[in-house]
């Protein structure tokens, strides 16, 4: 197993690239909705050197640069350097760095930075969920919340897909009839985190690649809750899935609400 510390390390140095000037500016258009810019390029290249110095062994996957290919069946990790761009872009301040290290579809490690609130949440498969910051290590819970009547629950919007727009709002709508409110930050990865620490309830989206969710899902799953796609099947950290993470008691009515 790798140094915990070591890894959470490489990617908190990211914080200096996502702080300068330098990189903010550099913007391109990767699709519809998706966007890359030179802060998301740059920490890939540092976090990346970084796990290769420390682990030359684990074979690296990221969003950037077509850094996708990977022997699935061995070690890998698998990194977003910038999960909520457009966020970023804007100066909206919920972006995250999300690290997994995944073995045989599953997430063993899973490191959530969000550079805004400089804390670091982390889980290791087996071991617990956490939170970090300024050094205080605190173990992170899911929510008790028994109905969805009493939840709160964070949605995604799939901006990359518009045809999808239509079908996500029946399920938003289905949702809010039945909670007590939504709420969206535009980063999966630090909506996962949110329900690992029992600030929400619950989280879905449809279509995440696994960049996007293959860390968070190991900290609600560590933190006591339950992750699965839509139609209630086991999420694979290697492949695109729709994801519902709950607290484990709102599980079944969550996924009653999303199968429109």
């Amino acid at each position: 197993m790798v140094a915990v510390e070591n890894v959470i390390e490489a990617v908190c140095a990211a914080k200096e690239i996502i702080s300068s000037p330098e990189y903010t500016g550099r913007i391109t258009e990767k699709g519809v909705a998706d966007y890359v810019t030179g802060v998301d390029i740059a920490v890939q290249h540092k976090i990346k050197n970084e796990l290769n110095a420390l682990y030359p062994e684990i074979q690296f996957i990221g969003e950037e640069e077509g850094e996708q290919n990977a022997d699935f069946s061995k070690p890998h990790w698998i990194l977003d350097p910038i999960d909520g761009t457009t966020n970023l872009i804007h100066g909206f301040p919920c972006y995250t760095v999300s690290l997994a290290l995944c073995r045989d579809g599953e997430t063993v490690l899973g490191i959530v930075y969000h550079p805004c609130a400089d804390t670091v949440y982390y889980a290791v498969r087996g071991g617990g969920a956490f939170s970090l910051n300024v050094n205080r290590k605190k173990e992170i819970r899911v929510s008790t919340a028994q109905s969805l009547e009493k939840s709160l629950v964070s949605i995604g919007t799939t901006p990359y897909h518009k045809a999808n727009v239509e079908p996500n709002c029946k399920r938003f709508a289905n949702v809010l009839k039945k909670a007590q409110d939504i709420r969206r930050t535009g980063s999966a990865a630090l909506e996962l985190a949110y329900v690992a620490c029992g600030i929400t309830d619950g989280f879905f989206e449809k279509l995440l690649r696994p960049w996007d969710f293959a860390a968070g899902i190991l900290l609600v799953t560590e933190a006591g809750g339950k992750v699965t796609t839509f139609e209630g099947d086991n999420v694979c950290a290697d492949k695109t899935n729709s994801i519902a993470a709950t607290n484990g008691m709102i599980h079944a009515e969550l996924l009653s609400a999303l199968n429109i």
